[in-house]
This record gives C-alpha cells, sequence and structure tokens, in this order.
C-alpha cells in the first residue's frame, strides 16, 4: 500500500472512532468493514484506478465525519443528540 493510500485509509479510521466514540460494536464492524474496503483494492496498479479509490476513501472519510451522527439513550428512554455549541 502507498503511503497516500495508508494516509487515506487511517483518515476513514479516525472518522469512525470520533462518530462511533463509545460504540465498540459499530468501532469493531467500521474498522472490520474498512480494513476489507482496502484489502480489496490492494494490488490495484492502474494509476487512473488508484486515483479513484483513493478520492472514494477521502470521500468517506468527509461523510462518516459529517453525516453520521449516532444518538444516545437518554434518561427518558428516548434517544437525542447531545446538545452541540453554536459557535
Amino acid at each position: 500500500m502507498g503511503s497516500e493510500a495508508i494516509q487515506a485509509y487511517r483518515a476513514v479510521l479516525r472518522a469512525t472512532r470520533r462518530t462511533f466514540a463509545g460504540d465498540n460494536v459499530m468501532l469493531r464492524e467500521s474498522a472490520a468493514e474498512v480494513r476489507k474496503k482496502f484489502e480489496e483494492n490492494r494490488h490495484v496498479t492502474s494509476p487512473a484506478d488508484r486515483g479513484r479509490l483513493l478520492e472514494e476513501a477521502r470521500e468517506a472519510s468527509h461523510f462518516i465525519s459529517t453525516m453520521i451522527v449516532q444518538a444516545k439513550l437518554n434518561e427518558r428512554g428516548g434517544y437525542g443528540m447531545p446538545s452541540l455549541p453554536l459557535f
């Protein structure tokens, strides 16, 4: 795996760790899925294909970081998001 691929791999893993912090099942499963996807493409040699895959990894990292939220069970028995500061 080239250095760009390793950086992309680590970025996706960091995004999953932040997004799924405290949820051991999702942390384990997401790490396994990320590893599987990178392993499937380990032997890609075409520069065009490698570039496309790296861009997909960057997009996945961004998507996981910005579009996925994980609600927490609250004291009332429902699910909700923690309050975030506006600024």
